[in-house]
Order: structure tokens, then C-alpha cells, then sequence
């Protein structure tokens, strides 16, 4: 029986197909498009080697040895629309990954909600539209919601969960524990544009490319800058956390000086920020900020997230020796 259907043969539905074969699970990559048998089966062959490739890649890292591979790859089946129907009778978790096009996705879906078993549960994988945008085409909207992978999907573990109004409770469980089990770490989102990294990443980029547009900084030392500091920084505490970590009320006076000396209200704190000052939860300093940490021990708290800051310098050799001449 197939387990899990990729609905693509492009890059997420390759990446997605290699993260669940890897996990144990008999995948189908199927080529939704009506397109000529030749150029269907190009297309998939195209994709079988990719993973194969990004096998190679892992071995070459002994991540996983020859055999594994050989196993990762055996669970892959790939099929053209000529068997779509029996396809996608069989599957229990269908992943759509056609391009982010309104057009095609709405095709798609409709089709996929005629040709799925009842019980299958059927996600998107768009990085754009909204989940209750794309759950009117699906027959049963009730199994639809929208699992956002980051490519590459093959090893980035956050994959952004967003159920839609009418989406069955207990399928996002369902969902959210094959994604654990595949090694994913999934998050649940509300139905909104951008989801939570897309929005962050969108900010965070086109203020690193105004950065470069007014001069102040080369395209360098600014991806030097987010390289050696910021992305470092955040790969060992969340956004949210730091700013408990370092106090509600820095965020909150830098966003006001910011706003005034660029003249952009872009800089400008969310009212939930000012609330917390204004009440005195200022982070991990009062006990309590965003996070409670009334019941913390704040100074194994820091430590520990030190501890692995410390352990990442080392890992990219960025933490300086002692000179001890």
C-alpha cells in the first residue's frame, strides 16, 4: 500500500519524498500534470537521481552508509498521471507541491479531493496562500491543511503547521505526529500570509538589502554581519526568547530610537510590548516577560543556553583561543 504520496515531481516534492523514505516510509512521487508519458517519465527520473545525489551527499558525510541509501531509495516509487486514480486511492498522507500558482493548486486539489481515499489526509505545501484560501477546491476540507516544509526539505526540520477552519482536530495530531516521527520539528501556526518564517525572513532580508541600497554597509559585511552574529545569536534561542533574555524593555526603547532617527514607523514595537513594560514583566530579570519564568532558575538557564552557544563558536571555529604567551 503507498503510504504517502508527493504530489510533484519538483523540488519540495522530491525533498518531501526523500524525508519520508528516509524515515521508513514507502513514498510515491507522482507527476500530477497531463504532459506526454516520455517527458513525464524524464521529469521523475530526473527526481529519483536528485535524491540519489542528496544520498550520495550524506554518505559522503557519514550521515548514513551505502546500504541505507540503497533502502531510502528502494521505498521510492514514482508514477505518472496514467495511474493517479490507484494512486491516490491508496495513500493515507497526501503532500500537494505543484507550483504557487492559484491556478494549478486549485486544479490539483480538486482532483486529488475526487481521486483520495476518505480517510486520507491531504496537505499543501505553499509558502504563500492561505490554507482557507485553497480548502474551497477540496472535496472534505475537513482533512485539508497546509504543512509548510523550508527547503531544503530533506534537512531543514521546522516544518510550519496551519490548519484550516474546518480542519478535523485530530488529523493535525495525526499530521503533526507523522512529521515528528519522520525527524521534523513541526510548529502550529493560525491561517495567515507569511506564516512565521517567511514574515520574519521577508523583513529580515529586504532591511539587509536597504542596508546595501543606502550605502551604509557592502553585501558582504552584511551577510558577514548575520553570518558571525545574528544567525549564531538565533540558532541557539528563539527571537522571542532572546528578548526576554536580554529585557522587554531594550526592545522597547531601541524600537523607539530606531523610529525616530530613520523616520520609518517599520521600527515601531507591537502594543504587546508596551504593555509588558508598562507592567513590569521585563524577561528573565522579573520572572516573567513573554515566557513565565517564575519558576526558572535563571542562572542554569543561562548557562545553558551559553553552554551551546559556546559549542556552536567551537563547531564553526569561531571561538577565539586564549593567549597564554
Amino acid at each position: 500500500m503507498t503510504d504517502i504520496v508527493a504530489l510533484g515531481a519538483g523540488r519540495m516534492g522530491r525533498g518531501i519524498a526523500q524525508v519520508f523514505a528516509y524515515a521508513g516510509h514507502p513514498v510515491t512521487i507522482l507527476d500530477f500534470k497531463d504532459r506526454p508519458a516520455a517527458e513525464s517519465m524524464a521529469l521523475l527520473e530526473a527526481g529519483h537521481n536528485e535524491i540519489a545525489q542528496n544520498l550520495g551527499f550524506l554518505e559522503d558525510l557519514a550521515v548514513l552508509d551505502a546500504n541505507q541509501s540503497a533502502k531510502v531509495m528502494a521505498r521510492i516509487q514514482v508514477a505518472t498521471m496514467t495511474d493517479a486514480a490507484a494512486v491516490l486511492a491508496k495513500a493515507r498522507f497526501i503532500f500537494e507541491g505543484v507550483p504557487e500558482v492559484l491556478a494549478a493548486k486549485a486544479d490539483a486539489l480538486g482532483r486529488v479531493g475526487e481521486l483520495a481515499g476518505a480517510d486520507a489526509i491531504i496537505a499543501s505545501t505553499t509558502s504563500t496562500m492561505l490554507v482557507d484560501d485553497l480548502a474551497k477546491f477540496v472535496s472534505g476540507p475537513e482533512r485539508f491543511l497546509n504543512a509548510h516544509f523550508l527547503n531544503p526539505a530533506y534537512l531543514i526540520p521546522l516544518v510550519e503547521v496551519s490548519p484550516g477552519a474546518k480542519t478535523d482536530a485530530a488529523l493535525v495530531d495525526k499530521l503533526m505526529d507523522l512529521l515528528k516521527d519522520a525527524g521534523k520539528v513541526p510548529v502550529r501556526c493560525k491561517a495567515s500570509p507569511g506564516y512565521i518564517v517567511p514574515r520574519i525572513q521577508s523583513v529580515a532580508m529586504n532591511e539587509a538589502a536597504r542596508i546595501v541600497d543606502e550605502g551604509l554597509a557592502t553585501a558582504e559585511d552584511v551577510d558577514t554581519a548575520i553570518r558571525t552574529g545574528f544567525g549564531i545569536r538565533y540558532a541557539t534561542m528563539g527571537l522571542i526568547e532572546f528578548i526576554d533574555w536580554g529585557g522587554v524593555d531594550i526592545l522597547y526603547y531601541a524600537s523607539r530610537y530606531l523610529k525616530e532617527a530613520l523616520g520609518s514607523d517599520r521600527f515601531s514595537s507591537p502594543e504587546l510590548v508596551d504593555r509588558l513594560v508598562a507592567d513590569g514583566h521585563l524577561g528573565l530579570s522579573t520572572g516573567k516577560g513573554f515566557y513565565d519564568f517564575s519558576k526558572t532558575d535563571a542562572e542554569a538557564f543561562r548557562r545553558e543556553k551559553l553552554t551551546t552557544f559556546v559549542a556552536l563558536l567551537r563547531h564553526l571555529d569561531l571561538l577565539p583561543t586564549p593567549k597564554v604567551d
